[in-house]
């Protein structure tokens, strides 16, 4: 009975110790994420990067894009049924 007592605390004991080393692992981690969003918020204020240009505008869908596409569905539909 005493040595299961023992292996009991023991056992207690080692998870404790495991538990708070997550713990402490998990806090520093966040700290070290917070910290790091403000240095990298501060660096995109001194350097700035410019946004892409791009040639011309975006294409935008058309209804002719639209009727070619219900052209072509139906196209497949039929040759499906042959």
């Amino acid at each position: 009975m005493n040595d299961l007592v023992t292996l009991l605390e023991q056992g207690v004991a080692v998870m404790c110790i495991g538990m708070g080393t997550v713990l402490t692992f998990l806090c520093v981690m966040i700290v070290s994420m917070f910290v790091m969003g403000k240095v990298v918020r501060k660096l995109n204020e001194l350097f700035p990067v410019a946004a892409p240009q791009t040639a011309g505008a975006p294409k935008t869908a058309t209804s002719n894009d639209d009727e070619n596409i219900a052209v072509a569905i139906l196209t497949a539909m039929l040759k499906g049924r042959k």
